[in-house]
């Protein structure tokens, strides 16, 4: 099996006193992608920085503080690529991928956005940039033999069944209309190709859920979003036989505003 398993952390030096150090010592993961990282790789602690057994890529935000993914395999990757060819996006610690026998795995971090802000303009010009990126990716792939799979927080609920409030959440960024227009393209046979994996294994339920607000009760009453996807071409998207969100038993319990989402693929 290929495990895969994608966080956003939330802050890594954070969750790293909270829980994301034990619980990493623990995961089955063959690899792991983590997002909102927020700190230079020399800011980390050791045992997160670069954990025994683990190889490990770290690609901080040029803005201090901010975004930043990584990527930790347990084999070491045949090569590695920060960004994907955007002036804008690529210094931004939004997106990197590690080439693996027959796979690309991503670890994308997509702008959250805000409603009526450049946040929100940012977010569609990084949209429109990265579909294109994905059909490069997916075409480049598919000649070399590969299959490709992007994980992350994607920041957009693409179905009412993805978040518990979708009424309330239909004028928000992460829920507008154009938002679950792109992400549909993404999704799309004839236009993005990819698969939205634990969508595919769970085609009938709520969620299951990735994010939930610290405000609130919203993880207790489990008033949540499903905005951390995992996100494959089609052939690989038929070998998952089983994905889980290691939702924590408690609030106490929690090291991040997110769930860790993880993917159990047939090699």
């Amino acid at each position: 099996m290929l495990t895969v398993t994608s966080v956003n952390v939330n802050g890594l030096r954070a969750a790293a006193k909270k829980g994301f150090v034990e619980w990493l010592a623990g995961t089955q993961a063959d690899v792991l992608c983590l997002q909102e990282v927020r700190a230079e790789p020399q800011q980390l602690p050791e045992q997160v920085r670069a954990p025994e057994g683990w190889h490990v890529v770290h690609v901080p935000a040029a803005a201090k503080g901010r975004a930043g993914v990584s990527l930790y395999t347990r084999r070491e990757p045949d090569a590695v690529r920060v960004g994907f060819g955007s002036a804008e996006f690529d210094n931004s610690g939004r997106y990197a991928e590690v080439d693996l026998p027959g796979v690309t795995i991503a670890s994308l971090y997509l702008p959250s956005g805000e409603v009526g802000t450049e946040r929100q303009d940012e977010k569609v010009r990084f949209m429109g940039e990265f579909l294109a990126h994905l059909k490069g990716l997916r075409e480049r792939a598919a000649a070399d033999g590969r299959e490709v799979l992007v994980c992350g927080d994607w920041n957009i609920a693409h179905q009412q069944a993805d978040l518990k409030n979708w009424r309330g959440n239909t004028k928000n960024s992460g829920f507008l209309p154009e938002e679950r227009e792109w992400l549909g393209r993404v999704f799309d046979a004839g236009d993005g190709g990819y698969v939205d994996v634990v969508r595919a294994l769970h085609p009938d339920v709520e969620g299951p859920y990735t994010w939930w607000s610290y405000r609130g009760r919203a993880f207790d009453n489990d008033t949540g979003w499903r905005i951390d996807l995992a996100v494959a071409t089609p052939g690989l998207a038929e070998r998952a036989v089983k994905a889980v969100v290691e939702r924590a038993a408690t609030h106490a319990e929690r090291w991040s505003d997110h769930a860790p989402v993880t993917v159990l693929f047939e090699r």
